[in-house]
């Protein structure tokens, strides 16, 4: 009896998983911690789509969702969600201006997980700034 081989089919384009914040999307946000490396390869980052989102909207309290969804390299719905998960977490308050959103961050919320819990939102964000030469 002859040996088949199985072959797999590619994933389509659809299913593949967008780019990390360090990747092609985020290359320009200041302040992004992590990068390529480590022992799997690929693209990785020490902060969160969660975190880069926050820092995002502190630099520019009005900026469009799709605007912040490109600059963190995910996409615009994902963005909303998380901007959903950090207005219940009370950490940040939306305010409406119009027909656009302005946003409000409350700097001395917790972090959420017990290992940095210790820590608010504004350590997180002076973490992140950019240092001045």
């Amino acid at each position: 009896m002859p040996k088949t081989t199985v072959k797999k089919k590619p994933r389509s384009s659809g299913s593949a998983r967008r780019p990390a914040a360090g990747g092609s999307g985020g290359a320009g946000m200041a302040g992004a911690v992590g990068g390529a490396g480590g022992t799997g390869g690929g693209q990785w980052t020490f902060l969160s789509n969660h975190a880069h989102v926050l820092i995002c909207l502190v630099e520019d309290p009005g900026a469009r969702l799709r605007d912040v969804a490109v600059r963190v390299g995910i996409t615009e719905r994902a963005v909303q969600n998380i901007i959903q998960d950090l207005e219940q977490g009370e950490v940040i308050t939306r305010m409406r201006e119009g027909r656009r959103n302005r946003y409000e961050v409350h700097a001395g919320q917790p972090l959420r997980h017990p290992v940095e819990s210790h820590c608010t939102v504004a350590d997180l964000l002076a973490l992140a700034r950019p240092k001045t030469p």
